[in-house]
């Protein structure tokens, strides 16, 4: 049986340990499985689409080895509240981002750092640092990107983000205001391409896709896992990053080393979800849930399922 909380705020992220529910046992099926504790293995994720579905493929590849499972569900803060909890003991693992284990745990400059090094050093510093360690990698890569539809791209001939140079004068780029604002974002964007846009408006992120497929504006900041980027009515393109502005945002499994010690199995339970999804698969589902209105857990199943890492 799983539990599961919806964190909504820092301050209950803090007081974790206090709310959280008693949950029953599950015993498992795979009865190969030697199970040396009787405690749930705690998952915690982000608050955000994509997090909410890879937890619920954690905690049934977790659950199928014969532990039970709790999930903590939009920990709000993310990162910043999830670290501290985790350093605390209160959750044993969750998946996370590696840049922002770099820049926002280790304080390191992410720009100009080779990605296999990045998780080399990732894993050493977490284990020394924090008795943790990351484990394998989704395949996946949850970065910026810039979209613009379709028809536009080849009115234009766009491919790569330095194609813009060329007709930026022409087009209106539309962002969300935090993109516009952000150091690294849209200001880095233009500086990096050379590109002066005829107009830049702020634009909410719930209603950029729209403004996109109705010719409001030309072009947008994405990230490369956008449910939107899914969508077959929006017929979105997005351009190739050619001069490598973007750092990487690779997913894995943080977990601490005293976990992998008390649920005997769970590294290789874990190592079950390395390199199971694209950029595409993960805007596919994420695009089920956030559009199609699907249950992340069915969802998540469905796909795991289908990917033969669980019994149909």
């Amino acid at each position: 049986m799983k539990c599961f909380k919806r964190l909504l705020s820092a301050g209950l992220a803090l007081a974790m340990t206090l709310t959280l529910a008693a949950c029953g046992t599950t015993s498992g099926e795979n009865a190969g499985q030697d199970t040396a504790s009787s405690e749930p293995v705690r998952i915690a994720t982000k608050p955000m689409t994509e997090q909410y579905i890879l937890g619920e493929m954690l905690g049934l590849v977790i659950e199928q080895a014969g532990y039970e499972v709790e999930i903590t569900k939009g920990v709000g803060g993310g990162t910043s509240n999830i670290q501290p909890a985790m350093e605390a003991g209160e959750f044993d693992l969750y998946p996370e981002y590696t840049s922002s284990g770099w820049v926002l745990v280790l304080d390191h400059q992410a720009e100009g750092v080779d990605d296999e090094a990045m998780f080399t050093q990732l894993q050493e510093e977490y284990e020394e640092n924090f008795g943790m360690t990351w484990v394998g990698m989704y395949g996946f890569n949850n970065t910026f990107t810039v979209a613009v539809q379709s028809d536009v791209a080849e009115q234009y001939g766009l491919e790569t983000t330095s194609d813009l140079a060329a007709v930026a004068g022409e087009l209106t780029f539309g962002g969300n205001p935090d993109y516009i604002e952000r150091e690294d974002g849209f200001g880095a964007l233009c500086q990096t391409y050379g590109l002066e846009f005829g107009d830049v408006v702020d634009i909410d992120i719930g209603l950029k896709y729209q403004a996109l497929a109705s010719g409001d504006i030309d072009v947008t900041n994405a990230f490369t896992t956008d449910a939107q980027l899914a969508n077959p009515d929006t017929d979105l393109v997005t351009l190739a990053d050619d001069k490598h502005l973007q750092v990487n945002y690779f997913c894995s499994t943080v977990v601490r080393q005293d976990a992998l010690e008390k649920f005997p199995g769970l590294e290789d339970v874990l190592l079950q979800m390395d390199g199971i999804l694209t950029d595409q698969e993960m805007a596919s589902l994420n695009y089920q849930v956030e559009v199609e209105g699907l249950d992340e857990q069915d969802v998540a199943r469905d796909f795991l399922t289908q990917k033969g890492l669980l019994e149909a």
